[in-house]
């Protein structure tokens, strides 16, 4: 377990540097000259980290992406670092090196009291009226996509990709993408993609340099968009409630604040809620005893085939949560997440001092023995509340914790659980004998080929 050391001055930006030697006391590695560990973290996160774990145990150095750090895996890790009752790890300066030029000021790169005036302002877009109003929309744009799948070999992860997008533009913005929709996605796809660029500068032809340009028109598109919902009044969507969101003194949000959250936020429900729905559909596939389950639960709850599954009926599909949350266990759409640490602190009988980058792994502690029995295994009933009460508060995070916990987490569990209604009512999910794709690992899973399924009508 950890303990606080005495309290040292902290660091006020994650661009100022800790002494070169700080972490020498600490196992691990740190690569090769200039590059470090960052090539081979890039190559197989996943296996990397159990190396590093086998090796060294749960508290180990690195250096990625130019920086010394310490990864701290297990469960009290996690509740060490989300939890943060010491306020010890700033999500700010964590984030920082990786996400500054694409995503500054997003919800999740805000610290302390400034995130909690801000989150308190965007939780009006996720109260119980607009996500009524959000579940009709999520309703009928993926019972008219869905149904266009009928009988089809497809490719999985491009079409839901897309289809998550003008989910998101419909809920979160209430108005259908224009010809600017292609620009939208691929600016959200190279600012991803820039997010482990090796290069961390925005030169021509850099991953970097792509992702800046793409940040640079969607400010412009979302500044505008911004100004108009001021001038002529909100509507129910998710932007026109942040447009309008007020602080706890009754102030607007700034515009170029509400802009920046809104497109950390459509990044989010873009890219990890089409990961997570793809992350589903291909274990359904794989176990098709499952779709069974979940098809017979959703039967009864809609009452048949294609019908809409209604905002006061989202909590009555047990399993179909618990098979999402298994998905989630096995394929987080966040991998890692790092803060900085701003006080010393201990881990692990080891002294880590203020300025350490930190890490902690939901992939690893998802796949820990110690809390998940076979735990490559396809079994949504760990989940049940007998099982998890069982269980260590902070063995399951894919939606991170604490004062972080994802603002978004019962949107997305919605729009899955809406997707499942209108395709498992519809179709079985099926795949080639023996397919087994590969999963680009980071910086958000997805299948390497897109995922090759057929939806075959009952």
């Amino acid at each position: 377990m950890a303990t606080l050391a005495p309290e040292t001055p902290a660091f006020s930006h994650w661009s100022q540097s800790q002494d070169a030697h700080a972490l020498d006391h600490i196992p691990g590695e740190d690569g090769w000259p200039i590059i470090g560990t960052t090539l081979e973290l890039l190559a197989d996160p996943i296996g990397y980290g159990e190396k590093m774990r086998a090796k060294y145990g749960n508290i180990y150095r690195n250096r990625g992406f130019g920086r010394r750090g310490v990864v701290l895996l297990g469960a009290d890790a996690n509740e060490l670092v989300l939890f943060d009752r010491d306020k010890i790890f700033s999500s700010e300066q964590g984030w920082g090196p990786v996400l500054d030029l694409l995503f500054p000021r997003g919800l999740m790169l805000l610290d302390f009291d400034h995130h909690r005036i801000d989150r308190r302002a965007l939780s009006i877009a996720f109260k119980p009226g607009p996500m009524r109003h959000y579940a009709d929309a999520l309703n009928r744009g993926i019972s008219t996509r869905v149904e266009q799948w009928r009988g089809q070999e497809m490719k999985f992860y491009p079409a839901i990709k897309q289809l998550t997008l003008d989910l998101a533009a419909d809920s979160f913005m209430g108005l259908p993408l224009g010809p600017e929709a292609d620009q939208i996605n691929q600016a959200f796809v190279d600012m991803v993609a820039a997010s482990i660029g090796v290069v961390r500068k925005p030169l021509p032809f850099t991953a970097m340099g792509r992702g800046v340009a793409g940040r640079k028109f969607l400010i412009d598109y979302f500044t505008r968009e911004a100004i108009r919902r001021r001038e002529q009044g909100g509507g129910q969507d998710m932007f026109s409630q942040f447009a309008t969101a007020t602080r706890e003194d009754g102030t607007l949000l700034p515009v170029d604040q509400v802009v920046d959250h809104m497109i950390f936020l459509m990044m989010a429900a873009h890219d990890t809620i089409t990961s997570s729905a793809t992350s589903l559909v291909w274990l359904l596939a794989k176990n098709p005893e499952w779709q069974d389950k979940l098809r017979a639960e959703l039967l009864a709850v809609t009452g048949g085939e294609g019908r809409p599954l209604a905002y006061d009926d989202l909590g009555k599909v047990d399993l179909t949560e618990m098979a999402f949350k298994e998905s989630l266990r096995l394929i987080p759409p966040v991998p890692s997440l790092p803060r900085r640490a701003l006080k010393d602190f201990t881990f692990g009988g080891y002294r880590i001092p203020a300025g350490t980058g930190v890490g902690i792994s939901p992939s690893s502690v998802h796949m820990d023995a110690e809390h998940w029995a076979e735990p490559k295994q396809f079994n949504p009933l760990r989940f049940t509340a007998e099982e998890v009460a069982r269980r260590h508060k902070y063995a399951w995070v894919p939606f991170g914790g604490g004062a972080h916990m994802c603002l978004g987490l019962h949107f997305a569990y919605m729009q899955i659980k809406v997707l499942m209604a209108q395709i498992l009512t519809r179709y079985s999910i099926e795949i080639e004998p023996g397919y087994q794709p590969q999963w680009q690992p980071w910086p958000i899973p997805k299948p390497k080929d897109g995922l090759t399924v057929r939806f075959v009508p009952l």
